[in-house]
């Protein structure tokens, strides 16, 4: 058990912190087109690959025409480590991203060179 109480909060180690640093980022991300249709979906695809590439978990929310499809939760922004919002207009809910840093781009940025839009958001956050 080591030289805490019970229940008392152990202060970080250097271990603790190399750990945290190792551990997966989780990146959000939404996609929306103006039409809805080809390009929301495209650009979700090349985002959810160009995250999981750079070694990241992922988790992209379309908002195409048929609505939200794979909805970002409460609890995915809570573990959230940044996002990403690639959108050709006003996505529905942007609030919700207020407490996590984000980068924001048209669709066709994504869909051209997502892992340069990845890099950029890494490189931002540290």
């Amino acid at each position: 058990m080591g030289p805490w109480k019970e229940g008392a909060v152990r202060p970080l180690t250097t271990f603790d912190r190399e750990r945290k640093d190792m551990a997966k980022k989780y990146i959000v991300g939404v996609t929306s087109c103006i039409v809805g249709i080809a390009h929301t979906y495209m650009a979700a695809d090349a985002l959810k690959r160009a995250i999981e590439a750079a070694g990241c978990e992922a988790k992209v929310e379309t908002q195409g025409a048929d609505g939200s499809e794979n909805a970002i939760t409460e609890e995915d922004l809570a573990r959230a480590d940044a996002a990403i919002i690639a959108a050709d207009l006003k996505i529905k809910g942007l609030e919700r991203f207020e407490p996590v840093p984000y980068i924001s781009c048209p669709t066709e940025e994504v869909i051209k060179d997502a892992p340069s839009v990845v890099a950029e958001l890494l490189e931002a956050i540290g």
